[in-house]
């Protein structure tokens, strides 16, 4: 009987990894292709269309959801949570879709956002008085030091280009200050709570943007204009709504830590499509990028 119970138990944490390493895999994925998507829909809409149909979509999906958890947001918390979705959903989206507008590739687009956990790191020392340790220090410049490189390896000098990879880097910022406030002042709030709530007020602006934008007398008939929406649609439904809801199912069941590294994978993704896409990638911009999550890991050791 004691063997029974322990082979059973020993079969369930097996199963339970199994399905971590799968939920990490499908986010990494998922992550990972939206920018060769934000790539692909800007044949048929400008920046300002894909951002806003990517978070009106997300936002309408869990629209019936965040209805029902608003009763459970503290009252005083609500200005800060709405503040959460435009820092970390809001604002991003439409960096991320005007930089890739601007010709930027997606792998490259992607090699930066790995820089999310420095932002955060340098944030939370800057404007949060988190405790600062040596390894920290050494893991921002670290990473810094891989970004330079492969700006300068991958984009060349000129002011266009370095204006273009600043964009993204600009989005991490934003990531940062958006973790840090969410970590100090948002962390007793159940995450799926404060995910539903926060995207769902985000129906507001990209309802407004979208009647500006005119989107209902797009050129529907063009099946280019189609595919383009229909892209953007699925950006905001799996890349924003359904991989949230992922990620914090994984944070439950494996942790902050184990969560986390799910911005490592990233990267490798978007690099995989960018070579299927027909980008030009070399060895050196590889490396670069090892440099900068060298620094990522550092600083988070």
């Amino acid at each position: 009987m004691p063997c029974l119970l322990t082979f059973t138990s020993f079969f369930m944490v097996r199963n339970a990894r199994i399905v971590n390493w799968c939920i990490f895999i499908l986010l990494c994925i998922i992550w990972g292709s939206s920018f060769i998507l934000m790539k692909w829909s800007r044949e048929g809409l400008n920046a300002t269309q894909i951002a806003s149909v990517r978070i009106f979509s997300a936002a309408f999906v869990l629209l019936p959801f965040g209805i029902f958890h608003l009763a459970k947001i503290p009252r005083k918390k609500i200005l800060l949570t709405i503040l959460s979705a435009v820092l970390g959903n809001l604002l991003p989206a439409y960096i991320f879709a005007y930089a890739i507008a601007k010709n930027i590739d997606s792998s490259l687009a992607g090699i930066l956002n790995s820089l999310t956990p420095i932002c955060v790191v340098i944030i939370g020392i800057a404007f949060f008085h988190a405790k600062i340790g040596y390894n920290k220090i050494a893991g921002v410049l670290i990473g810094f030091t891989g970004l330079c490189l492969l700006t300068l390896i991958k984009s060349g000098i000129s002011f266009e280009n370095m204006g273009n990879a600043l964009w993204i880097v600009i989005a991490t910022v934003l990531y940062g200050f958006n973790v840090n406030i969410v970590s100090h002042y948002l962390k007793e709030i159940n995450p799926f709570h404060l995910t539903t709530v926060s995207l769902s007020f985000m129906i507001i602006p990209t309802i407004l943007i979208l009647w500006q934008q005119d989107i209902l007398n797009l050129a529907f008939d063009e099946s280019i204009v189609r595919w383009s929406v229909l892209i953007s649609v699925l950006l905001g439904i799996v890349s924003t709504a359904l991989a949230t809801a992922l990620f914090y199912i994984l944070v439950k069941r494996a942790g902050g830590l184990f969560a986390s590294l799910v911005t490592y994978g990233i990267p490798f993704v978007a690099i995989a499509w960018g070579f299927f896409y027909g980008e030009n990638i070399t060895l050196i911009q590889v490396a670069c990028l090892g440099i900068i999550l060298s620094g990522v890991w550092l600083a988070n050791k």
